[in-house]
């Protein structure tokens, strides 16, 4: 997916979002819902990089082996250990979930 910066339209709706959401008049979720729709994927928290350190954390903090890990996100304990040890980066679906269980835990996908 290409990114393009935004048109004069979408930024001053970013800077309205931003101003409302910074004097209370607007909730977290609607800012985020507002600044995703307009800035796409890449403004999403699930798109954050993530180390090959913080998925060994994320998985130890779930008290999961490599295989069980592997289970919950669809993929084999070979991809995993590959995550862990930084051979490889995770992308797409992967990633998206990592971060979502990096945030909020492993209860989050149960």
């Amino acid at each position: 997916m290409t990114t393009s910066k935004p048109g004069r339209l979408a930024s001053e709706l970013l800077e309205m979002a931003d101003s409302q959401h910074r004097l209370g008049i607007m909730d977290k979720a609607t800012h985020q819902k507002s600044t995703a729709r307009h800035l796409g994927a890449d403004a999403l928290p699930t798109s954050e990089p993530i180390t090959a350190v913080q998925v060994r954390e994320v998985r130890e903090k779930a008290h999961l082996s490599q295989a069980a890990l592997a289970r919950y996100l669809n993929m084999t304990p070979g991809y995993v250990s590959q995550l862990e040890r930084g051979a490889t980066h995770a992308k797409g679906p992967a990633l998206a979930l990592l971060n979502v269980i990096r945030r909020k835990g492993i209860e989050a996908l149960l």
